[in-house]
């Protein structure tokens, strides 16, 4: 029998030497973040210079855009190489990938979970249609997001006569996870934690390269053993424990219950605000109409994912009306049900009913799960693509954005017409625009494709651009005006602020109780 060494942060990150794949488990908020074991990285780091020439693997954005999470390896020469599904939470890291510093590469996140698996198990990478016609794809930058970054990560394939994207195997050296509880053996349990994240992924892809695991956990249990049905990581596949008795559940608290799913608050009636606003008072925010006519095309009984951001208040618009119990929601951080967070705590659910590991979440979306998803876009061209990915110069990554957009039924993308200045005003079912934004968001083409909208509409996915002003749906020609707000000029307030001119086709008014405060589904289409 063998027990797993037990060390403090700095022996581990002794274990760690220069030139090493690291595979990093984490989501923003603290969501599992390692993060003792990341301090000691880059303690050693800055006394010593050693290890140098690491290469991150992350599939979810970790850290807290300040010290923790991924900036604690933001230093020239401690890192080579990023592979990142979102790279928002570190403003180091993007600034050392702007200047070629680093060699950087987004990818999508449920594919890079998933590929630190397949890699693990010892098959030829992962073939799949997450992906294509977007950034990810080979023909558009194969998830280069610099020129320091010249390596081919991804190739295209042809299987029984259709294409497929072959995303090639990944070689990891250390992988570092986080759970609640160990034994001495190196059993890890999560039982407090607010998500499962992909732990097995990256553990897997460690020890099938011949790595090895070290896992920070909160508490060490040091006789006995872990109950075998709370135990997430069997003991052989765990090399080194970490005890951070200090290890809190999120950057919120030390630990809430409710995000383990063992305490369910009550959510009735005008349980939350909308976003933006306190209850009751008047809607003037562009924020809180988006979300408010997005919301309109939410329908019982299904099953409803929301991304980060302004598409988030989709979530305060059903709490708001007490509709949260007629859907199912669920996060790519894996779980289902309950009521999800916004701003920096986005990824976990108060009171799900299933927690997932995050890998396991993006096979049911790719199964077909999500019935209805609302994302951001930050731009939208002629043919209906939408960017997400990349602002300016600054690289953002997609996310789960991509692997999520390729299993929906619905999309509903969110976000204002323009940017920069945006000011209106609505109230009694009429919208103004007070002042215009400085930067168009309907461009002729977009920076970077993160959504692709021809396969999505071959594949029969219907797809709406939801605005402050107006709605459009995606035909084969691209984005269609269908709707405008009562109050606005299809010349003066769209037209004229639009790189290229869309179809118009019947064009109907978005129902007046958006822009009000009477209950939102009185007037709802049918």
């Amino acid at each position: 029998m063998r027990n797993a060494d037990l060390l403090d942060a700095d022996a581990a990150a002794t274990r760690i030497p220069d030139g090493a794949v690291l595979a990093l488990t984490g989501s923003g908020g603290g969501i599992l973040e390692a993060d003792e074991i990341f301090a000691a990285i880059e303690r050693r780091f800055l006394k010593t210079g050693s290890p140098q020439g690491l290469t991150l693997i992350h599939a979810l954005g970790i850290g807290d855009n300040e010290e923790r999470g991924l900036t604690r390896f933001a230093h020239e020469g401690l890192v080579r190489r990023v592979i990142g599904g979102h790279w928002s939470w570190s403003r180091a890291m993007q600034d050392l990938a702007e200047k070629n510093a680093i060699e950087a590469y987004a990818l999508p996140a449920g594919v890079i979970s998933t590929l630190l698996r397949e890699s693990g198990a010892h098959r030829p990478g992962l073939f799949t249609k997450v992906g294509l016609g977007t950034f990810a794809d080979p023909r558009l930058g194969g998830g280069r997001l610099n020129a320091a970054a010249t390596d081919d990560l991804v190739e295209l394939a042809t299987i029984d006569g259709e294409e497929y994207l072959r995303y090639r195997p990944l070689r990891v050296d250390v992988g570092i996870v986080r759970g609640t509880a160990a034994d001495l053996r190196g059993n890890l349990s999560l039982e407090d934690e607010a998500a499962l994240l992909d732990v097995q992924a990256v553990a897997t892809a460690a020890r099938g390269s011949g790595g090895q695991v070290i896992a920070q956990a909160k508490r060490i249990a040091r006789t006995g053993s872990l109950d075998a049905r709370a135990v997430h990581l069997p003991a052989p596949m765990v090399d080194v424990i970490v005890e951070a008795p200090g290890q809190w559940q999120t950057y919120a608290s030390e630990y809430d219950p409710a995000f383990s799913g063992r305490f369910a608050p009550a959510f009735g009636a005008g349980s939350g605000a909308e976003p933006g606003r306190p209850e009751g008072a008047p809607i003037l925010d562009a924020r809180t109409v988006v979300a408010r006519r997005a919301a309109l095309e939410v329908e019982p009984g299904t099953v409803v994912n929301v991304g980060f951001g302004m598409s988030a208040g989709v979530v305060d618009v059903l709490g708001s009306h007490d509709r949260l119990d007629e859907v199912d929601l669920c996060i790519e951080q894996g779980a289902t049900g309950g009521r999800m967070e916004s701003g920096r705590l986005f990824g976990l659910s108060r009171a799900p009913y299933a927690l997932m590991p995050s890998t396991t979440q993006f096979d049911f979306f790719a199964a077909g799960l999500i019935d209805l998803t609302a994302l951001g876009m930050a731009e939208v061209d002629r043919h209906g693509n939408v960017n997400v990915s990349r602002v300016g110069d600054r690289s953002v990554g997609p996310g789960g954005f991509i692997d999520i957009v390729s299993g929906a039924r619905k999309i509903v993308f969110c976000g204002t017409f323009t940017a920069r200045g945006l000011r209106i005003s609505a109230a009694d079912g009429l919208l103004r625009i007070d002042r215009e934004g400085a930067l168009p968001k309907f461009v002729d083409e977009v920076a970077e494709r993160t959504f692709a909208a021809a396969p999505a509409y071959t594949e029969g996915r219907k797809v709406l651009y939801v605005t402050e002003r107006a709605v459009f749906e995606l035909s084969p020609d691209g984005p269609v005006l269908t709707e405008v707000a009562e109050g606005i000029d299809i010349e003066r307030d769209v037209l004229a602020h639009m790189a290229f001119t869309p179809k118009v086709g019947d064009v109907k008014p978005i129902p007046a109780a958006v822009y009000s405060d009477r209950p939102l589904w009185t007037d709802a289409p049918a």
